[in-house]
């Protein structure tokens, strides 16, 4: 990667268009709405492995400007399920070789990510994550604050706060990534195996005839499709609807702020479920932090200052030196919750209508795993085993997979 930043910078030539504008056929094989990281990787990995290259994703936007473009880019498979560590392993591991699959630098970080336990309840949740996360072959594990010092100096480990440390969930594997890097390396190397990709392509509507989805419509006009992939993120019960699929979930604004940048000080990702509060160093120096999603169901996207207040005095809690930072920007972003927290993926009553909705706050770590199995999926009809337990119809089926232990606060 460096020998071809090098090339570049001493070439005349402007560096080649990453993707490419295409005019908006009548008709694919494949239709993806959405044109975030899970679209993109269901793209490329259905023209990569699979050689369905008749494929359209479309964005009502940019690409990357929903959920993909809002989130704080942290990675981690440490969950509480063990359907739902197997799952996020999965994406870690694909993420971990993603640089070299895509012949882009995705900048991904494995520093560690520590989850704060302040009680003795959090220490007891953290023990059995960790006991679940071993018996799938992940790299987990209980410490005590004198290991957590020596992982980060700079937190509080005294018994002066209110919510004093009391231990942490470890998990090496985990880190930050760029998060558009992801979304410009899959969208450039789809882009070259022939998919095309539409930006400011709203969908507004569905067309179902005799129970089969026929394709969707555009505000540029009707595109046919023999199957279509909801992959929208918090809109994803909306998209639902125009298919005449109601979903069980509900949509919830999700704020994340950016300091000015600092000196390298914080080695690993660290979180509190307890303050609800979580954050990072990026390679810029910036901490980037983030809180749970805000308590009222909206689609709104506008920052609070109540938001800031609360962010920051939990943040100070756990590092009091941040006293004096600034903070630079804030955003936020669309979570759609289902009741067992865990995210809806595969089909649906309508035959060729897919989805992969649901994400609540931990949508972004799983894109690589997403798109491969909803590939997967789409080119054989065959639902594999990793995402079965995420079908639409467990909750019918009374099989839910409870993920709100490791997933109540916004990370």
């Amino acid at each position: 990667m460096s020998i071809k930043l090098i090339r570049q910078a001493f070439s005349r030539r402007p560096p080649p268009r990453m993707w490419r504008s295409h005019p908006l056929k009548d008709q694919y094989e494949v239709v993806i709405i959405g044109g975030g990281a899970h679209g993109l990787a269901c793209a490329y990995y259905l023209a990569e492995e699979h050689g369905i290259t008749d494929v359209a994703v479309l964005d009502k936007s940019y690409i990357g400007s929903g959920g993909s473009g809002r989130n704080t880019a942290i990675v981690r498979s440490n969950y509480l399920t063990p359907e739902g560590v197997r799952f996020y392993d999965e994406s870690v591991k694909l993420y971990e070789q993603l640089a070299c699959k895509l012949d882009f630098n995705v900048m991904f970080s494995q520093r560690g990510h520590l989850t704060l336990a302040h009680s003795d309840a959090s220490v007891r949740t953290m023990r059995r994550r960790a006991e679940v996360n071993k018996l799938q072959g992940v790299n987990s594990r209980l410490i005590w604050p004198d290991e957590i010092a020596r992982l980060c100096p700079h937190l509080d480990l005294s018994d002066h706060p209110r919510y004093p440390i009391q231990a942490a969930l470890f998990h090496p594997p985990g880190g930050i990534i760029r998060h558009d890097a992801v979304v410009w390396g899959y969208a450039r190397e789809a882009d070259r195996r022939g998919v095309q990709i539409h930006q400011e392509t709203e969908v507004t509507g569905i067309k179902v005839e005799h129970g089969r989805v026929r394709g969707v419509q555009t505000k540029r006009g009707f595109v046919g499709a023999k199957q279509v992939l909801n992959a929208t993120a918090g809109w994803g019960s909306t998209i639902a609807t125009m298919a005449g699929i109601d979903l069980p979930m509900t949509t919830f604004p999700l704020q994340a702020c950016v300091t000015e940048p600092l000196k390298p000080f914080l080695n690993t990702v660290v979180v509190s479920g307890s303050l609800h509060v979580y954050v990072s160093q990026s390679d810029r120096g910036e901490l980037v932090t983030g809180a749970s999603v805000d308590p009222f169901a909206s689609y709104s996207m506008a920052g609070s200052l109540s938001f800031l207040e609360e962010i920051s005095g939990h943040l100070l809690e756990l590092f009091p030196c941040l006293s004096q930072i600034r903070v630079l920007r804030q955003w936020a972003g669309l979570c759609e919750m289902p009741p067992d927290f865990s995210p809806i993926m595969g089909l649906t009553p309508v035959e060729g209508f897919l989805i992969d909705t649901g994400w609540g706050t931990y949508g972004f770590k799983a894109s690589p795993i997403c798109g491969k199995t909803l590939a997967a999926l789409i080119a054989t009809g065959r639902t594999p085993d990793l995402i079965a337990p995420f079908r639409l119809s467990r909750f019918a089926e009374n099989q839910l997979v409870g993920e709100k232990g490791a997933a109540s606060v916004g990370h």
